[in-house]
């Protein structure tokens, strides 16, 4: 937007969901595991142990997730008559498979999320990623009879080769981008992904906050885009070992039914926004398209 052209700000905005529906929130939760004695890096115990010694207490604090914490969040879900997209590591569908087979009878998206949460693919070579995406696939299709529609990397540490090898295998949607506010189509030499927005606001933020912040980031992030900008997106994201303790779901539910009491808002699975997105033959959405001229 260069020279003396004047940009000015359009009185109704470009974009807009289906039936109307004012504004989007996909619900992401997020059901890791980790490999044999390893523990996530923000495990909540605050005394460091020595190198090389092994962090009990981290351990079994990551295993809370399968445990109880994504049976909560099924609950809370259900009780709002809500459908979300589980991001499973390969492993934790193979720990707990009785609970992905209810959450998909239930009408959730189970998507791949690596095969353990420490299974970085920006690690790994080309051809290890493909391994990794095939390895998932077929704990899929083992456990659930259908390969994953989606893909959410381990702390979204994708590489240039990623998005390519999705579509090459067949997958609907790519969940690693925090570029834009909405969809897009993602081109590559193997075919097309629709790359969806991630969050830069999950549970684990308030780790040493109160849950209230939680619940505050979101319902003020909601209000603002309800008021002021239609045809938004939110991407409501929580941890089961963090996000599916009573301290945090508790609020969660609150955030949920704080949502739900406001007209025009669609809550599609990740599956179900991409397959329509894609369907609208629009490309991509920049935010200087929606709202100036």
């Amino acid at each position: 937007m260069g020279g003396n052209r004047q940009v000015c700000q359009m009185t109704q905005p470009s974009f807009q969901w289906p039936n109307n529906h004012k504004i989007a929130v996909m619900v992401t939760v997020l059901l890791e595991s980790w490999s044999d004695g390893k523990a996530p890096p923000y495990s909540p115990m605050t005394t460091p142990l020595k190198p090389g010694t092994y962090d009990r207490a981290g351990v079994t604090w990551a295993s809370y997730g399968v445990r109880a914490g994504v049976w909560r969040i099924m609950r809370i879900l259900d009780q709002h008559g809500i459908k979300g997209t589980i991001c499973a590591n390969a492993r934790s569908i193979e720990l707990i498979p009785d609970a992905m087979r209810i959450a998909v009878a239930n009408g959730h998206e189970i998507a791949a999320h690596s095969y353990t949460q420490d299974a970085l693919m920006a690690y790994m070579s080309r051809d290890e990623e493909l391994a990794m995406i095939r390895r998932c696939s077929d704990v899929f299709v083992t456990h659930l009879g259908e390969k994953p529609k989606g893909w959410i990397s381990p702390v979204l540490a994708s590489t240039d080769h990623t998005a390519e090898l999705l579509a090459g295998e067949g997958f609907l949607w790519h969940g690693d981008y925090n570029d834009e506010d909405l969809p897009r189509v993602v081109q590559t030499p193997q075919g097309s992904v629709i790359g969806l927005p991630h969050t830069d606001f999950a549970d684990n933020r308030v780790l040493r906050q109160s849950p209230r912040a939680y619940f505050d980031a979101y319902k003020d992030t909601f209000d603002y885009l309800y008021a002021n900008e239609p045809g938004s997106l939110i991407n409501l994201t929580l941890h089961s070992q963090f996000g599916g303790r009573p301290l945090v779901s508790s609020v969660f539910s609150e955030i949920l039914a704080y949502l739900k009491g406001h007209d025009g808002v669609w809550f599609p699975r990740h599956d179900e926004l991409a397959t329509w997105f894609g369907g609208t033959g629009i490309e991509a959405v920049p935010y200087a398209q929606r709202f100036f001229a």
